[in-house]
């Protein structure tokens, strides 16, 4: 079973909490090429939630490669060219830092600022 968490507290739909938690597995390779997914009833069963949530979040999964599906065998993790998982990520990247751009922006933070900040995280070890 993969460990999704759900926070029923965040804005955040829950169809998206579990479709970026499956991402994150499979950009971090905890789940690989072929790799069965749960089926969408025990996995809603599992997080007592609605077989419509997990559909959904299957679905976009599909839809944005990451999955496929086999009527009647269930969904696997897709199978990725090196090339392509590193897109993913710098995509998933961009997007984070759109919108740290856009929250820094709010505060009236100066792009120097923001480098500055970059600057001391990127040097810290995590």
């Amino acid at each position: 079973m993969i460990n999704i968490l759900l926070n029923t507290n965040s804005k955040e739909p829950l169809f998206m909490q579990i479709k970026e938690q499956i991402k994150q597995h499979i950009l971090t390779g905890k789940l690989v090429e072929g790799d069965a997914l749960p089926s969408m009833r025990l996995l809603a069963k599992e997080l007592k939630i609605s077989v419509i949530t997990t559909k959904r979040a299957y679905e976009d999964l599909e839809q944005e490669g990451y999955v496929v599906s086999a009527v009647g065998k269930g969904t696997f993790v897709a199978g990725q060219q090196p090339h392509v998982l590193i897109e993913w990520q710098m995509r998933e990247l961009e997007n984070d830092l759109e919108k740290i751009i856009l929250s820094a922006k709010k505060l009236g933070l100066k792009k120097q600022d923001i480098i500055e900040l970059l600057d001391v995280y990127y040097e810290e070890d995590m």
